[in-house]
């Protein structure tokens, strides 16, 4: 059985990372971007791997009995696109690595960062779209979780929502 309170307090941290992740790209794309593997990998590392911890976290979501529950399955869905936008994010950090250091390769490529700093631009807009939906989806599971335990009774009349009995209820029942 999946942990809703658990998620939902994973959910709100994605949000903050994402926002801090996307501040990092600003930064970055602010300066000069003279050295972009060591100035942008670390960044794109960060986001990549918070790219696969997001899918982990969908796909756990989705085995669960969490998109049987009321807007489950529409939020799980939400969230897949979200892990969609950071894993973009990612792949434009790298981007940016490349169109830095293509100076290396060609020469007519650009010399400035700027085509860099474009891609991390299209980084955080991706990064800050996602921290948006998680944040909703955070919010809308921990209204939802706070209703259950205010309101007991409607995991006994929803068939849909007696599954999603948070750990706590269930702990209150057994004392």
């Amino acid at each position: 059985m999946v942990d809703l309170t658990e998620h939902t307090r994973l959910l709100g941290e994605v949000s903050r990372t994402l926002r801090e992740l996307s501040t990092e790209a600003g930064r970055i794309r602010k300066g000069e971007i003279a050295k972009p593997v060591r100035e942008i990998a670390p960044l794109s590392l960060r986001v990549h791997e918070l790219a696969a911890q997001c899918t982990r976290q969908v796909h756990d979501l989705s085995v669960s009995h969490y998109p049987t529950t009321e807007g489950g399955a529409e939020a799980l869905a939400r969230l897949a696109g979200a892990c969609a936008q950071i894993s973009l994010a990612a792949t434009l950090c790298n981007l940016a690595i490349h169109h830095r250091t293509e100076i290396y390769l060609y020469e007519d490529a650009d010399p400035t960062p700027a085509t860099s700093a474009d891609q991390l631009r299209r980084a955080e807009r991706e990064m800050q779209r996602a921290a948006t939906t998680y944040r909703a989806v955070a919010q809308q599971l921990s209204r939802r979780l706070a209703s259950f335990t205010t309101h007991p009774e409607f995991l006994h009349h929803s068939p849909t929502l007696s599954n999603a009995t948070p750990p706590t209820l269930a702990a209150r029942r057994r004392t």
